[in-house]
C-alpha cells in the first residue's frame, strides 16, 4: 500500500503543477495577440506531423529549421508581454486577491455614495454563481475594469445608458444599459419605482446582488434573493459587500451566503 502511494503522489503533484502552469498561461494570453500566434503554431505543428508521415524530406528539413528560429522570434516579438507576465508572478497570490476585492468594493461604494449625493438614479447588479449572460446581451458590452469614475459617467442623466442597469462580472464591468425583469410580487410597496422592482425581479430569478440609488431621494438600497434593504449609509453598504466578498479562486468574486443570514443582519454588524 505504501509503495503504491509513493508511486502515485509524485505524478499527481506533477500533473497539478503542469495544469496550473498551463492554466495561468492560457489565462494570461486570453484576448491578446498571442492567441493568434498560438493558433498558428498549432497549425504548423499539425502540418509538420503530416509532412513527417508522408516522408517529404525537403519540407521536413525546412520546417525543422523554421521551428528553431521561431523560438527566438517568439521571445523578440512578445518581449513586452513576457516582461509583464514575470512582473505579475509575485502579485498573483492570496494577498493579491484580498487587495483586488477590497479595491473593487471601494470603487463600487464610493461611486454609489457620490451618485446618492447628487440624486442620480443607478442600478448595479453584481454576478455571483449564476451567470447573467442573458441580461448582458440586452445591454451594451463594455468589458472594462471597475472604476468609480466609469460607473458615475454611465449613470449621468445625459448618458444613453442611464436608464438601464450595469452588470459587474468578476472584476469587470461587463455591460451597461441592461434590462432586468420586473418583480411580479404583489406585496411590494407601490412607493417603489421601476429600478427597485427591477432589482428585486433580477434577484428573484438569479443569485445576483443588486444595488439601487433612488433618483427621487438619493436613498441607497440593496437587493438579494428577492429581499430589499433600504436607506443604507456608506458603513452599512461596505459591511454588506465585505460580507459577500470572500477570498477565493480567480473569476469568483462573490460567494453564496446562507439564506438565513439577512441583509439587515449584515448591515448592523
Amino acid at each position: 500500500m505504501e509503495g503504491l502511494f509513493l508511486k502515485i503522489w509524485k505524478p499527481a503533484i506533477e500533473i497539478i503543477v503542469l495544469w496550473f502552469v498551463f492554466y495561468r498561461i492560457l489565462l494570461f494570453i486570453k484576448n491578446t495577440r498571442a492567441v493568434q500566434v498560438l493558433k498558428g503554431l498549432i497549425l504548423l505543428a499539425i502540418i509538420f506531423l503530416i509532412i513527417q508521415k508522408l516522408e517529404l524530406d525537403i519540407l521536413n528539413w525546412i520546417l525543422t529549421k523554421l521551428f528553431a528560429l521561431s523560438i527566438f522570434a517568439f521571445l523578440i516579438i512578445f518581449q513586452p508581454e513576457l516582461r509583464h507576465a514575470l512582473a505579475k508572478i509575485g502579485q498573483d497570490h492570496i494577498f493579491g486577491f484580498f487587495m483586488k476585492e477590497e479595491h473593487i468594493i471601494d470603487e463600487i461604494v464610493n461611486s454609489v455614495i457620490e451618485l446618492s449625493k447628487k440624486k442620480i438614479g443607478a442600478l448595479i447588479a453584481i454576478e455571483r454563481e449564476a451567470g447573467l449572460k442573458n441580461y448582458i446581451e440586452t445591454g451594451t458590452v463594455i468589458d472594462s475594469k471597475v472604476t468609480g469614475e466609469l460607473l458615475e459617467t454611465i449613470f449621468m442623466p445625459n448618458s444613453l445608458l442611464h436608464d438601464g442597469g450595469v452588470i459587474i462580472q468578476s472584476d469587470r464591468i461587463a455591460a451597461a444599459g441592461c434590462l432586468f425583469p420586473l418583480t411580479q410580487n404583489q406585496r411590494i410597496s407601490r412607493a417603489l419605482g421601476t429600478r427597485h422592482r427591477a432589482a428585486i425581479g433580477l434577484t428573484e430569478e438569479t443569485d445576483a446582488v443588486v444595488l439601487v440609488v433612488s433618483e427621487e431621494t438619493g436613498a441607497i438600497s440593496i437587493s438579494l434573493e428577492g429581499g430589499l434593504s433600504r436607506d443604507l449609509d456608506k458603513d452599512a453598504l461596505e459591511r454588506i459587500l465585505k460580507e459577500l466578498y470572500k477570498p477565493k479562486l480567480p473569476g469568483k468574486l462573490i460567494k453564496k451566503i446562507p439564506l438565513r443570514e439577512s441583509l439587515d443582519e449584515m448591515a448592523i454588524k
